[in-house]
């Protein structure tokens, strides 16, 4: 019986298909599994190479680029298991990972989600991520970058998984909805991570469940304009979706100290305007009509939920006070 779907967003990424497929074929002792493309109109082969080298494979060729969001819905939609894991183009799985990631979340009814250790590409014993972690700044990072691998080897609690490499439970989707496509690309795995802590859901980090992770293939490097400007825009939209009011004006002080520090960042980098840009557009987007109807409602029975997640908004600005 099929448990897993593992969806595989590309576009363009025909340079990483074969090493990512071949990874996924030679998976040990892992339970019954799919795997499926979303191809985003690539122009680059991928749909010829995946036609010729591996036609196990399902595929689902939308006509156009319509963002990350969009390609993983979709894949959802088609899935038909408990599970489905998100997995990026330019990552190689470890052989293990699939049996990792589903006895992780299997076990604990708890978890909508299980995130996977991401090592990077040209230096395999540093970290690219154990997790996402978000803070009262406004920021959200990935968990041990470029730190040694070999100090994140215990499992964790983190406040949502990256979407590069991850576990998620369906039946949870049903209940909060799918990945927000008004995102487009980036921070859409922290909105639904942030989207099931409120209905009183858990993410958590596997370190057995490893991948080497290019990083920043499709978009071409970790700061260029396209992504400042997308990202800057989508911390707002996240505070605004998620956080209720009251909740908002508590945290205001330090949002605005970490947006002026980011500013500050991006200032150094020549990028000043492009980021003020991105956060004019996020606001915008969140006070859109589409922004305003997708508010996560606040409802009385989650308080308990929101004031953990307050805590975690804390406990995240310390762990970067002391480089944790």
């Amino acid at each position: 019986m099929m448990q897993i779907t593992v969806i595989i967003p590309n576009y363009n990424g025909a340079g990483f298909l074969k090493e990512c497929l071949e990874a996924l074929q030679a998976q040990e002792n892992a339970p019954g599994y799919r795997v499926l493309i979303v191809d985003n109109g690539s122009k680059d082969g991928s749909l010829e190479l995946l036609k010729d080298r591996f036609p196990q494979v399902s595929v689902i060729a939308l006509p156009e680029n319509t963002g990350f969001c969009h390609a993983v819905n979709v894949g959802i939609k088609a899935s038909d298991t408990p599970y489905v894991i998100l997995l990026n183009n330019d990552t190689k799985a470890y052989p293990g990972f699939v049996r990792a990631l589903y006895d992780a979340i299997e076990g604990n009814p708890s978890l909508f989600s299980v995130s996977a250790r991401m090592l990077m590409w040209d230096k395999p014993e540093l970290l690219d991520g154990a997790g996402d972690r978000y803070c009262v700044l406004g920021w959200a990072y990935s968990r041990g970058k470029g730190k040694p691998a070999s100090a994140y080897s215990r499992p964790a609690e983190i406040f949502s998984a990256c979407g590069g490499a991850a576990i998620y439970r369906k039946s949870v989707f049903e209940k909060i909805g799918l990945f927000d496509e008004a995102h487009f690309a980036y921070l859409e795995d922290l909105d639904i991570g942030y989207r099931a802590r409120i209905h009183g859901y858990r993410n958590s980090y596997a370190p057995a469940a490893e991948v080497i992770h290019y990083g920043s293939a499709s978009t071409g490097s970790r700061y260029n304009e396209w992504k400042t400007v997308q990202a800057a825009a989508n911390s707002v939209y996240v505070i605004a979706k998620n956080m209720p009011a009251l909740q908002l004006l508590w945290n205001l002080p330090f949002l605005l100290a970490g947006f002026f520090v980011k500013f500050l960042f991006f200032c150094k980098k020549g990028m000043g305007s492009l980021y003020l840009k991105g956060l004019a557009e996020g606001v915008k987007k969140s006070l859109s009509k589409t922004g305003r109807t997708r508010k996560t409602a606040f409802h009385r029975e989650n308080l308990k939920n929101y004031l953990a997640i307050q805590w975690q908004l804390y406990l995240n600005l310390l762990r970067i006070l002391k480089k944790s």
